[in-house]
């Protein structure tokens, strides 16, 4: 059923009114992956390069795509996730999982709609309602009273956890105490370092932390610095999250079998697709490690359906305005997906011109 496809690729370049979160993205490269089987039923896929500069991997996407997607007839999306990634032993990651990406999207996305059901449904899983927590509105360069603003604002919406930027320094302490006083005791706070910290700067931070009682602490080093985590580790004293640099499956061992991290983030771009985050949350779920993909909670509802070590989505607007049909969150800050078929999204009328040059 469905027979060959055809495919096509695309770049957008996307300019956000302001620069957002704290390594302050102003722009970003979006490559799309469009899919169409010989019955008419379509697949969209996407992935994006952070600050843009994504022409390299929207050539990659190019290339994966001419020679193993178009006008082929496809396998199941892990074995074509499988197929195309083998062809990697040569030329390494980088760009060419960021590519990859958006065809395992779109190949999940086209084969959920050819059986007619959600892609949380195709992935063998069934949908249920996932906690999200609050990261976007905090900036690393907010007061304590505007990051307390900012945590106000996104409690009356309903959400039930909150993650506010900090800098690695002794201030931390007073923007954290804000926070948690702004807010009643039954919010979950947590905190994002971004990398900035040295290890001890970081030590500092998990002590703040530990006195605020934050649920965890996001990045407080550089992912590649495995020494320093595992010094973080040996303290005890909050959980770590890290994961959302971290590229291919294989570099998230460490983190799961020695308890560097009680939290991993893949990223859907930096990962490769849904197919490595649904094998991360089967690998994670073994040393009992929660998943809290990084940000897009309205495509990762989807993989949560099928991987209960999914606990945390993550709220952060960014790529929400170039597609319709995202699944709202409810009352309680929890997220369902859609019954759409497929992962229910649909790219913008305006960004679909765009692509196309008009």
């Amino acid at each position: 059923m469905g027979g060959k496809v055809q495919a096509s690729v695309g770049l957008l370049n996307y300019r956000l009114p302001q620069a957002v979160g704290g390594s302050g993205v102003a722009e970003v490269d979006v490559i799309i992956v469009d899919l169409k089987d010989q019955d008419g039923v379509s697949g969209l896929g996407f992935s994006y390069v952070l600050g843009g500069h994504g022409a390299v991997a929207g050539k990659a996407a190019e290339e994966q795509v001419k020679r193993f997607v178009d006008a082929q007839t496809l396998p199941a999306p892990q074995a074509l996730w499988r197929r195309i990634a083998a062809s990697f032993n040569r030329t390494g990651l980088g760009p060419n999982l960021v590519a990859l990406a958006a065809i395992d999207v779109a190949a999940w996305d086209l084969a959920a709609r050819r059986l007619g059901v959600p892609m949380g449904i195709a992935m063998g899983g069934e949908a249920r309602a996932v906690p999200v927590y609050g990261s976007g509105g905090f900036t690393a360069n907010q007061s304590p009273a505007e990051a307390a603003a900012t945590a106000q604002e996104q409690l009356a919406r309903g959400l039930m956890a909150l993650k506010p930027r900090v800098r690695g320094m002794r201030s931390d302490a007073a923007l954290l105490g804000a926070v948690r006083a702004a807010v009643p005791d039954a919010i979950q706070l947590m905190a994002d370092a971004n990398e900035k910290c040295d290890l001890p700067g970081a030590i500092q931070l998990l002590a703040i932390a530990r006195d605020q009682g934050l649920l965890f602490v996001e990045e407080p080093l550089p992912c590649q610095a495995i020494e320093g985590y595992r010094a973080l580790a040996r303290s005890g004293s909050v959980a770590i999250a890290t994961g959302e640099h971290l590229q291919g499956r294989t570099s998230f061992l460490p983190y799961c079998s020695e308890r560097l991290a009680a939290v991993i983030q893949p990223d859907l771009a930096m990962v490769g697709g849904l197919t490595p985050t649904l094998e991360l949350a089967t690998l994670a779920e073994a040393f009992d490690v929660v998943v809290s993909p990084h940000f897009l909670p309205g495509l990762f509802v989807h993989a949560a359906a099928a991987a209960p070590s999914i606990r945390w989505l993550e709220e952060f607007p960014l790529l929400e305005p170039l597609f319709e049909g995202w699944p709202v969150m409810n009352a309680e800050g929890r997220l369902s997906p859609t019954q759409a078929a497929g992962h229910g999204l649909v790219l913008h009328d305006r960004y679909r011109r765009a692509l196309q040059g008009d």
